[in-house]
């Protein structure tokens, strides 16, 4: 194995996770920044049309998320096998999930494209596209569709990095990215006046150039893996241990985009466009705060799954204990931030003063239990790491679960604010549930400590 994969099991735990998490979080904050960026692009470029430009992202932004949940399965269920593999010595073994899933992100990715552009319309409508809001709404995601391929296997490949250690090429890899995104909006935005269809194009040139880089990597021999065409030969055993594992990951992204379609559907009863385009901006600021706990948990899987796999217990409990404490720090200050300026955020969006009124209220409803969501995403991450597949799976989607019926119930008491109530208790409920699974593994993983 590669240097990069021994220290997985030899490197100083607290060290190691920083050395993985850091450049995985800068990665990811550039990723949410290019998400905001682009959103904002849209509104200012649009002026007195950014509310139904913001809500043509919006309504967009399920089919983005299926493609997402698509890469991450593949990507989060193969990176767990094969940090395992070679945690246990099994080089052949990670080799050829590594090519299983160049096959399998690809071949889905096409599916995806395909089916979305032939049913575009319809989709939309059923996303929650108001008459006002499908014009912007379908010339963004008919682009964005054109680069689905490229982002499932750019996604789910960057996990192979990931997963043998190798963070800061993973961190390179959001960064070209991301990057290339933030430089060609304003230039395709604003400079050729393509308005929202330029947001669509700065994307998918961007995943281009992420995929070439990723491409060169692995052929250059820097990775502890190579890739040999045989082994995208669809293999059974391993297809069916990363789909169980990647279904947790592919449960929480295509409910959560469920869930965005169902809120965007009572939020066009209950408020109209400039509700929707609430939500829109809410998900990016919720999703940008959120991008360090990802990047401690893409630096925490790699070590857990390497030393789980290698019954080296005592660095598995060592490592989710600092992931607890720092995630914990990371949800108050992603809250403190959506509380207390969340007025000052909207008004970077737009000018819309109708819109930044009462998205500071919505938000400051919908954040009430984010300061406990610390431990729900390291608890996620643990089994998934782990590779056990169901209580994985319960965890990924048990804040959708309890979401669903208080977003529909709550808005015939409350009207749109009963929308925005939904949020934090269903929040809290996880949270519990999350808890109370999370000290029933770790206890168990203890037991195994004494006994080893």
């Amino acid at each position: 194995m590669k240097e990069q994969s021994r220290a997985l099991g030899a490197e100083s735990v607290g060290k190691l996770l920083f050395r993985l998490s850091a450049p995985a979080t800068v990665g990811m904050v550039v990723m949410g920044l290019y998400n905001i960026v682009d959103t904002i692009f849209v509104g200012r470029a649009l002026g007195g049309e950014s509310v139904q430009g913001i809500g043509g992202i919006a309504v967009s932004f399920p089919v983005i998320m299926i493609a997402m949940a698509v890469s991450l399965a593949i990507g989060l269920g193969g990176s767990s096998i094969i940090s395992r593999r070679l945690g246990g010595d099994d080089l052949e073994g990670a080799e050829r999930t590594f090519g299983n899933m160049v096959g399998l992100s690809l071949s889905l990715g096409f599916l995806v494209f395909i089916f979305g552009s032939i049913f575009i319309v319809p989709i939309l409508k059923a996303f929650g596209a108001t008459p006002t809001i499908l014009p912007f709404a379908r010339d963004y995601l008919q682009i964005i569709l054109y680069g689905t391929p490229l982002i499932t296997f750019a996604q789910a490949i960057n996990n192979v990095v990931r997963s043998e250690g190798n963070a800061k090429v993973a961190m390179y890899t959001m960064l070209i990215g991301a990057g290339l995104n933030i430089l060609l909006d304003p230039i395709l935005i604003f400079g050729l006046d393509m308005g929202i269809r330029g947001a669509a194009a700065a994307t998918v040139i961007s995943q281009f150039a992420t995929t070439i880089f990723l491409i060169h990597y692995f052929l250059s021999g820097k990775s502890s893996l190579q890739f040999h065409a045989g082994f995208m030969r669809p293999d059974k055993g391993i297809i069916r241990e990363m789909v169980a594992i990647g279904a947790s990951p592919f449960a929480r992204n295509s409910s959560t985009s469920a869930i965005v379609v169902v809120v965007n559907n009572i939020l066009a009863l209950y408020g109209g466009d400039v509700s929707i385009a609430i939500y829109g901006i809410f998900n990016r600021m919720l999703m940008f705060s959120f991008m360090p706990m990802i990047g401690l948990l893409q630096g925490m899987q790699p070590i857990i799954g390497f030393n789980y796999g290698a019954h080296k217990f005592e660095r598995v409990t060592d490592t989710l204990r600092i992931s607890v404490i720092i995630s914990s720090v990371i949800a108050v200050a992603g809250f403190l931030m959506l509380f207390f300026f969340a007025s000052y955020l909207f008004s970077i969006f737009t000018t819309d003063a109708t819109l930044i009124k009462e998205g500071t209220d919505a938000t400051k409803i919908m954040v009430l239990a984010v300061p406990l969501l610390g431990i729900q995403f390291v608890s996620g991450g643990m089994y998934q790491a782990l590779g056990k597949a169901r209580p994985s799976f319960i965890l990924s989607t048990a804040r959708q679960v309890f979401l669903l019926p208080l977003v529909i119930v709550l808005p015939w008491f409350f009207g749109t604010t009963g929308v925005w109530m939904a949020f934090p208790v269903s929040d809290l409920l996880a949270v519990l549930l999350a808890v109370y699974m999370f000290m029933k593994e770790y206890r168990l993983l203890e037991r195994r400590l004494s006994g080893s």
